[in-house]
Parts: structure tokens; sequence; C-alpha cells
């Protein structure tokens, strides 16, 4: 999750409007069952058991045109103790055919293994589901850069439009208005019919947070145990939530400066804070006008942004800081990059078709300009990539249907955990989020940096939280920071 793809939630509109709410039953109409077999060779093990569904590619019309939404299983170990099913999404849109197997690896406790059974799944149109492209050759990511001033983004825009373009005229264009948020929700229910279980509990983080509470909108009756980790806002990718990424930075970095600091023998990139936090904007300049190999001011930024996402990627992070300010371009920055294949151009096809088909975003440059000028001043350090043009703005189709207003009615059984400084879904918007939920939900925030909270730090309060409430379904009785005696029943 931790990479340079995962902070595109890509992560999670501002506008309010009233959302399409499907009728009980609807997505989940003639689904056949499950028939499991292996798993593809990519996550095969003996555990994990694999099936395929066929879904409507547009939910107005069922009888329509069929895709395939690829599903793992990772049965319960002791039948007796099982509870239900426990659906997980790792975020992105990205692929979570693995997540069973993944949640295990990193801890999950045998008492949640014996409780539930672990369903993973790929969404439509990336991974094993039906795939969609747009063709992004060469391999380019559609996170736009940081904008210095307005001929940046002017400049920005024509590679935006030709991205948008490569989407519009794409083998798989004819899919392109059916890959949205809403979409993937009922494909979540049709998966709920075809295991046969009434309600189904769930972990989502990151923009898996968001389709979980967009899931819990729609179905709130369908719902069981839903935890939405490191949330962003009620509008999930759209403008808000991309711009949201300059104030998660402005919160998560002087976690880093600090940690940098402390380490000044080692790294020398500052003894104070204040001074790490100006090395940044030196070097960051400095490239801008000299990059270092391939790495410019732009990407230097944005390798930055990624670093935050967690803790244990600070050492990477100042040994890449340490080369540049050196002028040594690194042989490779690490984990913060990705290999330029078909499942990368798939995945970031996904996404994007995610982002854009979810809402309208502003069509006019002039108001991408406005914003980077705005939020440069905002959140200095990154506000202005935060803000800088998408795709979107030359999206090729208007979305379907309005964005799902994320909603309060359904049983209390939401439990928010995030954390105070998470770089790519920032407290703010995890607030926005529980707000619109209502008493539906219960909200436990976490004193440290980072993207992810159950199971991706050694934070035994934030674990705790979420595996009470898996097993027992007990929630604190109101809205508390993450502290052992805070917890109460409820």
């Amino acid at each position: 999750m931790h990479s340079t793809i995962s902070r595109r939630f890509g992560l999670v509109t501002a506008a309010v409007v009233v959302a399409v709410i499907v009728a009980p039953g609807t997505a989940a109409a003639g689904t056949p069952k499950l028939t499991w077999g292996p798993c593809p060779a990519d996550i095969a093990t003996p555990r994990l058991q694999c099936a395929t569904l066929d879904v409507p590619l547009d939910y107005q019309r069922p009888g329509g045109e069929k895709i395939r939404v690829a599903v793992s299983r990772l049965p319960s170990t002791h039948r007796a103790q099982r509870r239900g099913v426990l659906l997980l999404n790792p975020g992105g849109p990205s692929s979570g055919l693995g997540m069973p197997l993944s949640l295990v690896q990193r801890g999950l406790p045998a008492e949640v293994t014996d409780k539930y059974d672990l369903i993973g799944f790929d969404p439509r149109g990336l991974g094993h589901s039906t795939r969609v492209t747009c063709d992004l050759k060469p391999v380019r990511d559609p996170q736009p850069p940081y904008a210095r001033d307005a001929a940046d983004v002017a400049k920005h825009a024509m590679v935006a439009e030709t991205v948008a373009k490569g989407c519009a005229t794409s083998k798989t264009a004819q899919l392109l208005p059916y890959i949205t948020t809403a979409n993937i929700a009922r494909d979540v229910d049709a998966i709920r019919a075809a295991l046969g279980e009434q309600r189904i509990s769930s972990y989502g983080v990151s923009y898996g947070s968001y389709l979980g509470a967009v899931y819990a909108t729609l179905f709130p009756q369908r719902t069981d145990r839903v935890v939405l980790d490191s949330v962003p806002g009620p509008g999930g990718l759209d403008i808000a939530g991309s711009r949201r990424f300059g104030q998660g930075f402005q919160d998560s970095f002087p976690d880093f400066a600090q940690w940098a600091a402390a380490r000044d023998a080692s790294y020398q990139l500052g003894s104070t804070p204040r001074q790490v936090t100006m090395k940044y904007l030196e070097l960051a300049s400095r490239l801008d006008k000299d990059p270092v190999g391939e790495i410019d001011g732009a990407a230097f930024r944005d390798y930055t942004f990624n670093g935050l996402y967690t803790i244990q990627v600070f050492p990477e992070l100042a040994q890449l800081w340490q080369s540049l300010d050196r002028g040594l371009a690194p042989a490779s920055p690490g984990s913060f990059t990705t290999e330029p294949d078909d499942d990368m151009e798939n995945l970031l096809s996904a996404q994007l078709l995610v982002r854009c088909n979810d809402t309208a975003w502003p069509r006019s440059v002039e108001t991408y300009q406005h914003n980077v000028g705005v939020d440069r001043e905002r959140f200095p350090l990154y506000g202005a990539a935060a803000a800088n043009i998408w795709p979107c703005a030359f999206w090729p189709s208007q979305p379907i249907e309005p964005p799902v207003r994320i909603g309060d009615r359904g049983p209390s059984t939401i439990l928010l955990v995030q954390n105070r400084r998470d770089p790519a879904a920032p407290l703010a918007g995890a607030q926005e989020t529980r707000r619109a939920l209502g008493d539906r939900a219960r909200m436990v925030t976490v004193d440290q940096v980072g993207h992810g909270v159950y199971l991706y730090s050694a934070n035994a309060c934030g674990n705790a939280v979420v595996n009470r409430f898996l097993l027992t379904g007990q929630r604190p009785t109101t809205d508390i920071p993450c502290v052992p005696a805070a917890m109460t029943d409820h």
C-alpha cells in the first residue's frame, strides 16, 4: 500500500447532491453462487480460494452486458465459531484479491480468522476482473506535478488532455462511464448475495474506507460491522479530496522533520525541525532549476509526500534527500518507484476512471490556476501539486449519476480509525465523513503519523480497538483519542 501508487486512493464533491439509491435487491438480482477453485498464479496458495462473478456493466440495465469481478476467500479456520464474512478493500482502488493473505501476514489475530471468512476482490476495471486501459504510453502517473505558477498549470493541462483522450479512445472506452465507486459498491452487494449472506462486515483502508461508507449508505440494512481506516472526506476521490493532499503533507511533514533533525549526524539535513524544513524548500527550489538525473523539484516533492506514508520509510527518504543534496542521482529511488508494466498501466487507468467518473470536475483551466495559487499559500510544502489540474477536467463524459451522499440512515455499526497526521487522508476530511455518518459511527483517533492504522504500525491501542469491534461489536461510547484507559463498552 505504501508505494507511489498508494496515495491515489488516490484516496476519497464539494457539491452536495441527493444520491441515487438502489432499491433493495437491485444489485444482487439473479446473481449466481460462486464456484471456488485455485487462485491466479500471482497469489496462489493452498488456503486461498478464488472465483469469478458476472455482474451488470450498467446496473440500470441488469439484463445487459456483463463484466467479470474476481473474488477470493480465505475460509474461517474454525467453522463452529464462524460469524460471517469480512470483506476487505486495500484502497486505491487497487487489486484486493490477495488482501486476505496480506492481512494475515501483517498479524491479523487468529480470533478474527476464526470468526470470519476473509473475502477479497479486484474491483471492476482492474487486476483479474474485467480490465480497462487508457493507453498510457509511456506509462505516466496521472497525478499532477507541483505547479510553480499559472504557466505550469497550463503546461500540464496539455498533458492531462492527452491522457483523457487516451481513455476516451482506448479499446475499453465503452466501459469508461461505468467504472464508479457506486457501481463497485453494487458489485460488493452482488458478492454478498453470491456468498449467500444476509449481511456483510467489512474493513477498508484509504479509498477502501470511502467505498465502505458508500456501501453502508446504499445498502444500510446489509451491513454488519464496518471498519473505515484512514478516512478521506465524504466526496472520496473528488477535487476536494485531491486538494486535501496539501493539508495532509503539511500535517505530516513535521514528524519527518523532527525525526531527521534527531539524526543530523547521519543525514546532515539540519539539526532542528526548522532547518530540515528549510532544507526541503531549498532542495525543491534547486532541483526546479537543476534536476539531478531524472529527479526535478516536482519529483522530489512527490517522493517526499510518499515517504510520509509510514515512518518505516523515513530512513530511505532521508538517504534520498542526502544524495540529492550532494548532487548525486540515486541508482533507484527504491520503494518510491514502480515498474512501467501492463499491470501498472491498468492500475493507473482504473484509478483515473473512478476519480473522474464519480463526480463532475471543473472544466476551466483558470479554476485550477486559481486553486494552485490559493493552495500554494495555504499549504506551501505541497499544495501547488495537490491543486493542479487532472485529466478529469477534459473527461469525455459526464457522470452517469450524482455522487453518493454519505448519510446517517442505518444501523449504528460503523467504526472509524484515523491517524491524527495522515498525509493522504488528513484528519479534517475524516472528521467531515464522521459528521456525515452521524450516530451510525464512532471515531477513534491515534496520535501518530502515517496512512493506515490497523496492522500498519505497532500502535497497540489502534489495533486493539479494531480487534475488539470485529470480535464483539463493541465500540467506544463516544469519539475518543486512542488511549487504552478511554476504551469503554458500547
